[in-house]
């Protein structure tokens, strides 16, 4: 295995190459959703959402699999011999394909149920949600059998790869939000059956390239009981994980649709349309790091694995930091600039899942050392029986007359309670030093939050909204995240590493 050095410079080459990647698809997806929202209206834009949501329900059976496909692949590349690379791939991609069917069968006898009796959705758009969740469950499929491609690009860290496949999926978005602007038919059907044929050229492009430049991509049946066995087993004690994820997302998304209406529906859904663009810079950050921290302790470099854990902490928090700030001063303001009509309740929705998503990106690293160890049983009878919680209490808090954004307290509050057990079960597999994580992390994002927001808060408080409040106001809260964090947020080595970088970065400028 390469030493701490060159991977560290893995990291930062593939966490800029995703960078320029999700700098343009953020353009393209804030771009998309103004135009998809004024051409759809709010009622089918809500109508999209859930009916999506009420599909991606199903990867209760498929997201635990995936997570065991992907902790897999890498894992037998951070071995010394990887001869089993070919049999994982092909294990993969079969398990994929029965468990695709599967889908497909309880989809049809229970998803169609559920829209035609269960869900508030006005009788002249009936039919349409119907074509919707068929053309929604084919796409679903379509990626579903993508993953073990995905995943091989990700475990090889062929970031550049992954970038440019992105690049164009985003590109065919734009395109598709042109279409249903002019199309002369029912534009939420046809925007349905566009997003499918994204769909499947991206999983095509996905299958060229791996079997272009991966050995072990080349499929065979494959039955090896000791391996799907194995497989299995992982991804059953995942299970529980990736159900309450789904529950407390999708869950609380069809939650809304019973009690509110699909107006409120697509409110959430442009909350996570923000949240999809800011966050994808952290989960960028996370594409590059998670193969180093499962490698690591493949090879048994437990010190390592260590300082990737802390660091990924800490930075995912700051980065997601730095560009919410901003957007949690001026919701209102921006929602009204980058949409024509905005949604009741989006403000609020907006700021909440931006600070929800804050708290879970503390958690990411820690996600990525437990999966790693393969020992998840009791981290998800504890994590995942949390986190089921989500959908008990939002419920009952709804039902009791609660305002819809309530579901996003509860989950927020939740993902802190998480953190606890997490750092407390990964004590006790890899002796994750909790201490000293919640001093050097937690301790630390907690004083570089509250003294980054001290200054634009009190200065733009009562400020009304314009546009040069939001220049000022972005401009200052940029400066003092930045500022904090490196005086603060981080250690001397890392202000270092920071220094000497930004210089050679001015230097190359400068001589051009």
């Amino acid at each position: 295995m390469n030493n701490s050095s060159e991977n560290n410079k893995r990291i930062a080459k593939n966490t800029l190459l995703l960078y320029f990647r999700m700098l343009f698809m953020m353009a393209v997806s804030l771009y998309t959703s103004r135009i998809v929202l004024n051409a759809l209206g709010v009622e089918d834009f809500g109508i999209y959402n859930v009916v999506g949501g009420v599909v991606a329900m199903f990867s209760l059976l498929s997201g635990s699999l995936s997570t065991a496909i992907s902790r897999f692949i890498t894992y037998e590349l951070g071995k010394e011999e990887q001869g089993n690379l070919n049999k994982i791939f092909s294990s993969a991609v079969t398990i994929q394909i029965t468990l695709a069917a599967i889908i497909i069968l309880f989809a049809e006898l229970i998803g169609v149920w559920f829209l035609n009796t269960q869900m508030t959705i006005p009788v002249s758009r009936i039919t349409a949600s119907n074509w919707v969740f068929q053309i929604s469950l084919l796409t679903f499929v379509i990626n579903l059998i993508s993953i073990p491609y995905n995943a091989s690009i990700i475990a090889h860290e062929k970031m550049s790869a992954f970038a440019y496949i992105s690049i164009l999926e985003a590109i065919g978005k734009l395109i598709t939000a042109y279409f249903i602007s002019i199309s002369p038919i029912d534009k939420l059907i046809f925007y349905s059956f566009l997003m499918c044929v994204i769909a499947l050229i991206i999983r095509f492009t996905y299958g060229y390239y791996c079997r272009k430049h991966f050995d072990e991509c080349t499929y065979s049946f494959i039955w090896d009981k000791q391996l799907l066995k194995q497989m299995f087993s992982f991804a059953g004690w995942n299970f529980i994980g990736t159900a309450s994820a789904v529950l407390r997302d999708q869950g609380g998304n069809i939650l809304i649709n019973l009690f509110n209406g699909p107006i409120v529906n697509a409110a959430r859904g442009i909350a996570f349309q923000v949240n999809n663009a800011i966050q994808g810079f952290v989960n960028n950050f996370m594409i590059a790091l998670n193969p180093q921290i499962t490698k690591s302790y493949a090879a048994n470099n437990h010190k390592y694995m260590m300082t990737l854990i802390f660091q990924g902490a800490r930075l995912s928090f700051y980065m997601l930091l730095i560009l919410s700030l901003p957007i949690l001063l001026n919701t209102q303001y921006i929602l009204e600039i980058w949409l024509k009509t905005v949604p009741e309740h989006s403000t609020l929705f907006v700021q909440l899942v931006l600070i929800l998503a804050m708290s879970e990106s503390i958690s990411y690293p820690l996600i990525t050392a437990i999966q790693a160890t393969g020992r998840i049983r009791n981290y998800q009878l504890l994590v995942g029986g949390l986190q089921l919680l989500n959908f008990p209490i939002s419920y009952c808090l709804l039902h009791i007359g609660f305002f819809p954004e309530i579901i996003m307290i509860v989950a927020i509050i939740l993902t802190q309670v998480c953190l606890g057990a997490r750092l407390y079960m990964l004590q006790k597999i890899i002796k994750l030093p909790t201490k000293v994580f919640l001093k050097k992390v937690y301790l630390n994002i907690i004083i570089v939050s509250t003294l980054s927001s001290i200054t634009p808060i009190l200065l733009f408080r009562n400020t009304p909204d314009t546009l040069s409040k939001f220049i000022l106001s972005s401009s200052i809260s940029v400066i003092c995240c930045i500022i904090i964090i490196y005086y603060i947020g981080c250690n001397s080595t890392e202000r270092n590493f920071i220094s000497t970088k930004t210089k050679q970065i001015l230097r190359k400028i400068f001589t051009l």
